[in-house]
């Protein structure tokens, strides 16, 4: 019990003297660029209403699935140690397979095409 507690005083005080020197440490020169809402070099003069493609975020949700997909079978070269490894195979082929035929889908309708 004297250890947790000793360790929640010391990760506190810590977080609080860290803290503390940000704040007195820390030098704020305000000026026009850093006060401006876009920091990125051009002039808020037009909309920021833009219209965008869609496509960005479909080809953002293709790449999430296949990071997906590469992460859930990462651990697939241990699976041959396991008491039915045909079985371990025979599923992962068939996520590979569904994915695969997913991707040529949507190839195949332009899905991936930037340009119309």
């Amino acid at each position: 019990m004297n250890m947790i507690l000793f360790m929640l005083t010391m990760s506190s005080s810590l977080s609080i003297i860290l803290t503390l020197l940000n704040f007195w440490l820390a030098q704020t020169n305000p000026n026009s660029e850093k006060l401006s809402p876009y920091e990125c070099g051009f002039d808020p003069l037009g909309s920021a209403r833009l219209p965008f493609s869609i496509r960005f975020f479909l080809v953002a949700i293709l790449f999430l699935l296949f990071d997906l997909e590469i992460a859930l079978l990462l651990p697939l070269p241990w699976a041959t140690q396991l008491q039915s490894p045909l079985t371990t195979l025979t599923w992962s082929s068939t996520i590979i397979l569904l994915l695969t035929l997913g991707l040529v889908y949507e190839w195949t309708q332009g899905g991936l095409e930037w340009a119309e």
